[in-house]
């Protein structure tokens, strides 16, 4: 899950309305989908951030939104799917990697701060465009190749051993997909087929589902430090240098304790609450410094949870720590809160598509005549 070093664990419808289309596609997908359902609603626990973790994120984040958020992303059928879909990422790493895929995703899981520094950055002036703060990163190397330990070529061939990481831009980019998403789905709403509209969901339901699964990541707070697998370098407080911490934090400790039940989660997650998509100071897009503004909160975590693992609270011996065990559960809970107010900012922020509107309108005229 950290995208560094983790092994994987794990015909037209002429006569019907768009919303009969779309119940009449979950219908015929139920033979299908009824045993995926079931069996994962009879499952009463739920590991960390493991594939069961980051599904418990995205389906306590669905009943986190309003009852006037869009009736077909809480039908059965597309419940499960973004349930599915917050694994998705993580499976991209599941087989043997073509270099290009793996230097593309795996930088998206996380974002180490302190490694920001040496590069003369912080998350107040990182630019918020990918590639610019890419630009940054290089410039900086080249500017100051003292700073930076040599890397050995054998354990680079990715190319990604020079990266803080990208996990708020990864937030933000899933973000403005999923707008536009919600953008030309109300154009095919309005003047559109029932199987683009059915089309047009189904894009909803996949970029919210792998959506999810980067917000996830983030509230793991090992995903926002270079001590993502165990303490390094000094290390005055004696903290754990175990290289299994990660995977330990992401699904071993629930994984022994019996984890988490996804029917609490869901009861106890906040309604999600639209977020403020007006420009700051410092004119970095909004929703880009509420993902870092949500990173850097669970940076702060790093420690805490360190020392969770130290005083006994998160370790093998004492998997019904009550400690450890609401450490995690908060966690979780504010992955799902985050979730849920960026899905629900994004409909409602979601601005007419006119380009398309115009074209369906052209088309209906067409084939009026």
């Amino acid at each position: 899950m950290s995208g560094r070093e983790k092994t994987a664990p794990d015909c037209r419808a002429q006569l019907f309305s768009a919303r009969a289309a779309f119940f009449a596609w979950s219908h015929a997908m139920r033979p299908l989908l009824l045993a995926a359902v079931l069996f994962a609603f009879a499952l009463p626990r739920a590991s960390a951030w493991d594939y069961e973790g980051h599904r418990a994120v995205n389906l306590a984040a669905i009943a986190s939104l309003p009852p006037e958020f869009p009736a077909f992303v809480k039908a059965d059928a597309a419940r499960e799917r973004i349930g599915f879909l917050a694994g998705e990422p993580d499976r991209w790493r599941n087989v043997p990697q073509d270099l290009p895929l793996k230097h593309a995703s795996s930088p998206d899981h996380f974002i180490d701060f302190e490694d920001l520094t040496p590069l003369d950055l912080s998350a107040a002036t990182v630019s918020d465009f990918r590639y610019v703060y890419t630009a940054q990163i290089f410039a900086a190397r080249a500017a100051h190749p003292h700073r930076f330990p040599v890397i050995d070529p054998e354990k680079n061939k990715d190319h990604t051993r020079e990266l803080p990481g990208y996990l708020p831009w990864t937030i933000t980019e899933y973000y403005a997909r999923l707008k536009s998403a919600f953008s030309y789905l109300k154009a095919y709403e309005e003047n559109g087929t029932p199987e683009e509209i059915a089309n047009a969901q189904a894009n909803v339901i996949y970029l919210m589902g792998v959506m999810g699964h980067y917000v996830g990541d983030g509230a793991q707070p090992l995903h926002t430090t270079k001590h993502y697998n165990g303490w390094v370098g000094e290390n005055p407080h004696g903290y754990t240098t175990a290289r299994t911490f990660h995977s330990w934090i992401d699904g071993g400790f629930l994984g022994k304790s019996g984890g988490l039940s996804r029917d609490h989660l869901e009861q106890r997650v906040k309604p999600a609450a639209r977020l403020s998509t007006v420009a700051g100071p410092s004119g970095r897009d909004p929703v880009f410094e509420h993902s870092m503004h949500y990173l850097l909160a669970q940076f702060a975590l790093v420690e805490p949870l360190y020392a969770l693992e130290k005083d006994g609270k998160l370790t093998s011996d004492n998997p019904s720590s009550k400690e450890g065990l609401a450490f995690l559960e908060n966690q979780i809970l504010n992955a799902s809160q985050m979730l849920g107010s960026l899905w629900l900012t994004a409909w409602q922020e979601a601005p007419p598509d006119t380009y398309l509107r115009g074209h369906l309108l052209a088309r209906q005229a067409k084939l009026a005549k």
